[in-house]
């Protein structure tokens, strides 16, 4: 008698069902029956099935809400819930970025947990840990420290959960610390500086002498290194790198340093509230009478936290600026919902955040399922999607957005509209030419099992 347990026999059987649904599906049933079929028939992985088999899925979120990036981390956080409400309704802005949304996400509610990550690698890993074991979470999430970013890519790929960066610039996380499990939309150190490099050549001249204040950790160092290999091309020279621990509370030394230098322009490297405090103590020391300053990857509320018009003129770069809804409908939904709801007008980790999880859900949705591979995949495939910014895709080789880099310069306090219009918007720069081709800063995805 023949003997249906073994292992070749269920092999067959397995082929046979799944080549009978992909007539059947094409045939008669209904979009993303054939790819849950197929995800049904794979064994669990990560927080799958489980965190998928209720009336909701589950989202860990670490973010700042202490120390040095805690303003930036609660703008962050706004943007996520207000995301997460507007999936649950259904609301028209996700439905523009991800159309196959109706209610939830594959018809289940987002559910989604918070934890002070202090921008510490440890802590945050530790916190998406506990929502990965208690919470089976189907999704990672918020970075606002590109440290954060790479220890939570690690679990990500060791777990085999998705994660999605909130905030990160730093080359290494679509780069040498990229993973299968990780994906990131916002700009990057690269790409910010073949943004506002030749702003900043055209603006201020060739062959100028630069000084860096840089913060010592991932973030830092590849951001002043793509600022200096694209400025090395107009002729310009390093003469002072001071590179500081992140939250410092005095900038003094580093500042001398930058003050006897000889440099023609600094460029702030720090973030957070470390920009904020260097920013105003090179004031203090004068360092603005003889020098121009250049923000190479912008802070969310600098202009606001600095104050007295010091950021009058000042070239940055960023993600988002509000003024973009006079350019993008859809950048005018997300500002009067985030205005009505929270106030203010929203800041590009606010726009980061909701866009990370209205391009998570085109990706589910898409796939048809929870089940992490066939997500992944999903992401990889390359699709044209709407947003904030125009239109978007991912890069298939290292996860990274394709999305362009905005430029923007400070306005003084008398050309201000109103009280959050501290910036204008001078260039909106296409993103693909700006990135680096894929395996450039070493990456290598690993595996999807």
């Amino acid at each position: 008698m023949e003997n249906r347990n073994s292992s070749s026999y269920l092999s067959g059987r397995r082929k046979f069902i799944r080549a009978g649904l992909g007539v059947a599906g094409g045939l008669a049933l209904p979009a993303g029956f054939v790819t849950k079929a197929f995800a049904a028939d794979q064994p669990p992985i990560g927080t799958w099935p489980a965190g998928a088999s209720g009336n909701s899925v589950f989202i860990g979120i670490t973010v700042p809400r202490t120390g040095t990036y805690a303003v930036q981390g609660e703008d962050e956080l706004k943007g996520y819930q207000l995301a997460v409400e507007h999936i649950n309704a259904g609301h028209p802005l996700i439905q523009q970025m991800s159309p196959k949304t109706k209610k939830g996400v594959l018809g289940k509610a987002v559910k989604y947990g918070v934890a002070d990550s202090a921008a510490k690698p440890n802590d945050a890993v530790q916190a998406q840990q506990r929502f990965i074991t208690e919470n089976k979470a189907i999704l990672l999430t918020g970075s606002t420290s590109s440290a954060v970013a790479v220890a939570l890519n690690k679990l990500a790929q060791r777990e085999k959960v998705l994660y999605v960066a909130g905030i990160s610039g730093s080359n290494d996380t679509t780069g040498k610390d990229c993973v299968r499990y990780g994906f990131r939309q916002c700009i990057y150190g690269q790409t910010a500086a073949a943004a506002i490099g030749p702003a900043i050549v055209k603006t201020f001249g060739k062959n100028k002498k630069a000084a860096y204040l840089t913060p010592d950790y991932t973030y830092g160092h590849t951001v002043t290194k793509s600022m200096e290999d694209y400025l090395k091309t107009a002729g310009w020279t390093t003469v002072t790198n001071q590179v500081a621990p992140l939250g410092a509370s005095d900038y003094s030394s580093y500042l001398l340093n930058v003050a006897n230098s000889g440099a023609d322009v600094l460029l702030n490297v720090n973030w957070g509230h470390d920009a904020v405090l260097s920013t105003q103590q090179a004031r203090q020391f004068g360092i603005f009478d003889k020098m121009k300053l250049v923000v190479p990857y912008q802070t969310p509320f600098l202009a606001r936290e600095v104050g007295g018009g010091l950021m009058a003129g000042v070239y940055a770069a960023s993600d988002f600026w509000w003024t973009l809804e006079d350019k993008y409908p859809l950048a005018k939904m997300f500002v009067e919902e985030f205005d009505k709801k929270y106030g203010y007008k929203p800041r590009w980790g606010a726009e980061n955040a909701y866009m990370e999880f209205a391009l998570w859900a085109e990706a589910v949705e898409n796939a048809g399922t929870f089940y992490p591979p066939d997500v992944i995949k999903s992401y990889e495939a390359g699709r044209k999607i709407q947003s904030m910014v125009g239109e978007v895709y991912f890069r298939k080789e290292d996860h990274q957005l394709v999305r362009p880099v905005i430029i923007i310069k400070g306005k003084a306090p008398k050309e201000m509209r109103n009280k959050e219009d501290f910036y204008e918007v001078v260039e909106i720069v296409p993103g693909a030419p700006l990135m680096q081709k894929p395996d450039a800063f070493g990456c290598n995805l690993g595996s999807y099992t």
